[in-house]
Parts: C-alpha cells; structure tokens; sequence
C-alpha cells in the first residue's frame, strides 16, 4: 500500500500552484489565471468489463468528468477522472438450467489520478494521452422474489488513455475519450477484473 500512496501523494502536491520565492524575484503573478490553461469535459459512452468475469453485465452505460489542469510553463497536465458506469439485466440463462427470473446489476466507479499529454496539433486540434493510478469501486448485486444479497469492493490500478478535441468558439470542447483500467476486486469470495475499456463522446469548456 505504501508504494501506492506515495505517487498519489506526490501527484495531489503537484496539484497546487507552489508559494511565492522570497526575496525581490518573488512573483505574486503564480495565482494569475492567465498564467493557468485547462478542460473540464462530461464524457458519455460506454465501457466493457471482462465478459468471463462479468456475463452477462459486462456492458455498461457509462457517464463521467475529465478534468486536467496545468501552469502554462508545464510541458503535461494533471488529470482528474471521475467515471460512472451501470448495467443491469432482469431475466439470466444458466447452464443446465435455462432462463431464471433473476435480476442482476453491476455497478462501478473509478477516480482515476494521473498526467495527461495535451498536442497542440493546430489551434483548434488537440490529441492527448496520460496514465496514472485508478481507485476503482465495483458491486454486484442479484434479486429474487423476497431475497436480495449485494457485495461490493474496492482496488486500486492503473488507467491508459488516449484521445482527441477540438476547441469552438475559443472554449468549448467536442471531441471523443478512449481508455483502459485495470484494478481487482473480490465479491462473493471472487477476485474480478473491475476495469475494462472505455469509450465515449465528451463535451467540455476550456481554459
């Protein structure tokens, strides 16, 4: 665990603009907006989870918030994900036994933390990629007339990923996310893969 908590640590410090030098060199300029660029995009897409581990609500809905920011100066951004997907399915086939009337739905999130490549390509164009460490939740949850059992987990891994907007009118963002996470959780006994790949259509301001 302490392997993990030291990047995350260092990288919630780089988060926050550093203090001021002393002395007549000293820049109160570091607060200036100006001196500061970023994107906050909602993301809708999907995302798919281990059809062996997962069949069948292994495909999800998904919906999330893509934030990076950095000081002009900084060659990356860091970056601040945040995604939300669901599935659920109310009639399942078991082997042997045929279709039962068992209603299954999974669910997961993901804070994914990390750095964030950001081309300028032309003015308007802007291809990116980044990684880092996810925190990624899961929980399963099955119900039958009167019975109802539920478990949930979290792991931490890791998230690559790739992407491209475009910049209108100055400040708004169209452009489409992919990604891949990786993390293990254990529900009902089970170690699963709650990470998969995702894909989706964002839409964002810039700054």
């Amino acid at each position: 665990m302490k392997k993990v908590i030291v990047p995350v640590l260092f990288i919630w410090l780089l988060s926050f603009p550093g203090p001021a030098m002393s002395g007549s060199d000293s820049n109160s300029d570091d607060w200036t907006p100006d001196l500061w660029t970023g994107n906050v995009n909602v993301i809708i897409g999907v995302k798919a989870l281990d059809e062996d581990d997962w069949e069948p609500v292994d495909l999800h809905d998904q919906i999330g918030v893509l934030a990076d920011f950095r000081k002009k100066s900084w060659p990356i951004s860091i970056a601040v994900d945040f995604l939300a997907s669901w599935d659920d399915q109310g009639t399942i086939s078991l082997p042997g036994i045929g279709t039962v009337g068992l209603e299954a739905e999974a669910k997961t999130r993901e804070l994914d933390l990390g750095v964030r490549k950001i081309l300028d390509y032309s003015h308007n164009m802007h291809p990116y990629f980044g990684g880092g460490i996810g925190l990624v939740w899961a929980e399963l949850e099955g119900r039958t007339t009167g019975n109802r059992v539920s478990d949930d987990d979290t792991g931490i891994g890791l998230w690559i990923g790739a992407g491209i907007y475009c910049i209108l009118s100055n400040h708004f963002n169209l452009g489409f996310d992919f990604r891949w996470s990786k993390a293990e959780v254990t529900l009902y006994s089970v170690d699963l893969e709650a990470g998969g790949y995702h894909a989706g259509v964002l839409l964002g301001y810039h700054w």
